[in-house]
């Protein structure tokens, strides 16, 4: 502060006072904003609803994912969403919305596990009334187009798991498995990573947001885009051409998201595809092609996303990552 300015200001009280006041208001608020709600961590004995938000589940077994969430201790329930046939999805919007908003409001729920993703997400997300999930929130779970779901809990200031989903469940590792189950009772989540010969070295820490990279940059402009700065970003994609993946790539750029993270960990990227004319560079080259102007860390390869091998991440929550030559962390604190 310039020091003339600073002995006037110190000559009159009443102006120190106030701008005093409004220094205060402020860090109380960006705090206050910062300060993502964790929900409970789940107890046996709780109740978990397994539901439909996007494409249907019509012949899918759940008994694998049923089980596995009693020999956790704890109680299931079936979604009216489970065995709706409306063309791909689990019924119309507004029977997903209305079996989404039951489970949500209902106080014996401790958390809702989304049976798949596919499509269809972000057709019942503004059906949805989150008042009383405001005062009695509840864990989120699974990965793809739910990242719609992480999304819009992540600008309300709530924490979700993306993690496995019913009918992965059977194919997922003893290492997906177990991890989401950490995430759910609360216990410590950190994982180390092999090195990668693409990874950009480094430490950062920051709140982890993100998911699906196709839902990101479809929600951009929306009331479910997330807010970058500051922010760890995670990626993750299936099944897409892969000069989407650089358009969708240079729309965050464009949007100013990279330029204000500080820092990335990218899943897998799934049964990526081309055209009859190469794009020339595969999906983490064309990552690595467009953060490359940026000072951060960059770690590929985290078990995560359209693989077996998917780990349980807690979207919302600051994590720490070290990104180094021998043995990467992503630490949740």
């Amino acid at each position: 502060m310039n020091s003339n300015l600073f002995t006037f200001i110190s000559h009159h009280p009443v102006l120190y006072k106030f701008l005093f006041l409004i220094f205060v208001l402020q860090t109380s608020n960006s705090q206050a904003q910062s300060q993502m709600i964790t929900p409970p961590n789940l107890q046996k004995g709780d109740t978990v609803a397994i539901l439909a938000t996007a494409r249907k589940n019509i012949d899918d077994n759940l008994k694998p994912a049923i089980d596995l969430l009693h020999s956790w201790g704890l109680e299931v329930v079936i979604g009216s969403t489970i065995g709706l046939d409306k063309d791909q999805l689990a019924g119309t919007d507004e029977q997903r919305a209305a079996d989404f908003q039951q489970q949500l409001d209902n106080p014996n729920i401790k958390a809702i596990w989304c049976v798949k993703g596919g499509y269809g997400t972000v057709r019942m997300i503004d059906l949805l009334d989150f008042s009383t999930f405001k005062q009695n929130p509840k864990w989120i779970v699974g990965f793809s187009d739910v990242t719609v779901l992480h999304n819009h809990l992540n600008t309300m200031g709530f924490k979700s798991i993306h993690g496995i989903m019913p009918i992965s469940a059977p194919r997922a590792t003893p290492e997906a498995i177990e991890t989401m189950r950490i995430a759910l009772f609360g216990e410590r989540l950190s994982y180390d990573i092999d090195p990668f010969l693409m990874n950009r070295h480094g430490k950062a820490s920051g709140e982890l947001v993100g998911g699906n990279l196709s839902i990101l940059y479809s929600l951009f402009g929306s009331p479910s885009a997330i807010d970058c700065t500051d922010k760890i970003l995670f990626l993750e994609d299936l099944d897409e051409y892969l000069y989407h993946i650089d358009r969708m790539m240079m729309n965050l750029k464009r949007n100013g998201c990279l330029e204000s993270i500080k820092g990335i960990v990218v899943g897998s990227m799934t049964k990526m595809k081309d055209n009859d004319i190469p794009w020339g560079k595969n999906a983490i080259e064309i990552i690595d092609d467009v953060t490359k102007k940026y000072n951060i860390p960059v770690l590929y390869n985290f078990p995560a996303g359209h693989i077996q091998d998917n780990r349980a991440l807690i979207l919302g929550n600051k994590v720490r990552i070290d990104v180094n030559g021998t043995c990467s962390k992503v630490v949740f604190e």
